[in-house]
């Protein structure tokens, strides 16, 4: 218990690029592994199910990001809330925290698995399910929702054993989970010829047992934060400390599951489902870019939060900056591979070659600024990581509500199919804007009010 708090106080102490790298690089790679579920997923079903088979999955998207928006809800918020409170010295609050969120996504697993499972049809039809799509997208859903409670509680749990100072142990555990999925997907998809059932059941088993790796964890005394009597009973101090700091990322999920569905609404009424298909390719591919801006951004955020508490604030701009750096190379490095080589991309998960140039074309296009998302992302959990809950949640809704929608709606009627693509690259050109000037204003106060 001691040392493991030694190790804390390091993030007051320690040079900010080795803690970035020592706190980043662990949670890239749990975050890459956790995508990985999709991508193996995808490529497997693309490969033995068929086009038909992705534009299903395409469709399950928006569903699967209501749910995770639930778990990154309190799994944001509380893994900064502790974060906060450890660099206060507050072991009781942090503590307080980690059993409020167990009982917090319990309850609200319970009434979305509970909506999801009787409208399953309705929701599908709503998100732009099409008569060929839509067996695909309820046959997965039908199978995946079992393992949705599995799934937060893993993320968010893991989430908190980073910001409680275990980012290796963190990594591991999506390195055992994803490590499953990887031999289970094939044998369900392929050997017991389960199809798109065989993928949902291969990550709910697969997710499971990375689960009870981190529940582990948080039972073992040895560890800073574990569970204790007397920290179940909700607190409302507790709750909206949580709610308040994970509502911006939790409406960004949310935000996203709405686009996605004005998307594949949009996509279909110009291009069919081959061009559904063609989305879900792109969703993943940069998915797995996002994920690796996040993993910094997991990384920064208790190194911000430890220091925001601490009141070092030349530390965390330090941090900030830093992050800023490594996400926008992350995601120009995706930028140069989807500009140059987007036909490659599309034919990891598929070989029907309608679906492949219709792929290559839409990679080319909402892809043409994709590098200033790296920015948008760390940005946005800097404000998250001060505990500016609307600051946070304005910034997160930016980019898919203010500007993105409204493209949506309007581009294609002037444009067709190209309109949609083109939604993606303008907003992102106005968000980052917006991001810019509200950074420098935020930077500019803290460096006022800093008690160095």
């Amino acid at each position: 218990m001691y040392s493991a708090k030694e190790k804390l106080n390091e993030l007051e102490s320690r040079s900010i690029g080795r803690l970035l790298w020592e706190y980043s690089s662990p949670a890239v790679v749990a975050m890459v592994v956790m995508s990985l579920y999709n991508v193996i997923d995808r490529i497997f079903i693309g490969r033995g199910v068929g086009a038909d088979a992705i534009a299903g999955l395409a469709i399950t998207f928006p569903v699967m990001n209501l749910s995770a928006a639930i778990g990154v809800l309190i799994g944001a918020g509380a893994s900064a809330r502790v974060s906060i409170m450890l660099g206060a010295r507050d072991y009781r609050g942090a503590e307080l925290v980690l059993g409020n969120s167990l009982v917090l996504l319990i309850v609200n697993a319970v009434i979305y698995l509970s909506i999801f499972g009787i409208f399953i049809d309705e929701i599908l039809l709503a998100f732009g399910a099409s008569s060929t799509s839509l067996p695909y997208a309820r046959d997965f859903m039908l199978y995946i929702l079992p393992g949705m409670l599995v799934m937060n509680l893993t993320f968010s749990f893991n989430s908190i054993m980073r910001s409680s100072g275990y980012p290796i142990k963190a990594m591991v555990s999506m390195f055992i989970g994803a490590g499953a999925n990887l031999v289970l997907a094939p044998l369900f998809i392929f050997v017991f010829d389960m199809g798109i059932k065989g993928a949902a059941i291969a990550t709910d088993i697969a997710m499971t047992i990375s689960m009870v790796f981190v529940m582990v964890h948080f039972f073992s005394k040895k560890s800073v934060l574990h569970f204790v009597s007397g920290i179940y009973r909700l607190r409302w101090k507790i709750i909206w400390g949580i709610i308040a700091v994970g509502a911006a990322p939790c409406f960004v999920n949310a935000a996203g599951s709405a686009i996605n569905g004005i998307i594949n609404t949009t996509l279909y009424k110009y291009g069919g489902d081959v061009s559904v298909a063609a989305v879900g390719i792109f969703i993943t591919y940069t998915s797995l870019l996002t994920t690796i801006v996040v993993g910094i951004c997991q990384g920064m955020q208790p190194i911000i939060g430890y220091n925001y508490g601490a009141k070092r604030m030349d530390r965390l701009s330090k941090a900030f900056w830093l992050s800023v750096i490594a996400g926008s190379a992350a995601t120009t490095t995706g930028w140069i591979i989807g500009q140059f080589f987007p036909e490659y991309i599309a034919k990891m998960f598929t070989d029907d070659i309608d679906l492949i140039n219709a792929t290559a074309k839409g990679l080319s296009i909402a892809m043409t600024t994709f590098w200033f998302v790296g920015f948008q992302i760390v940005a946005t959990t800097l404000f998250q990581s001060i505990g500016k809950a609307g600051k946070s949640i304005f910034l997160s809704l930016v980019r898919q509500v203010i500007f993105l929608i409204p493209f949506l709606l309007v581009f294609p009627e002037f444009y067709g199919l190209n309109g949609v693509w083109a939604s993606f690259p303008v907003s992102d050109v106005c968000a980052t804007i917006v991001a810019g000037l509200m950074v420098w204003w935020q930077l500019r106060q803290l460096k006022k009010n800093a008690i160095l």
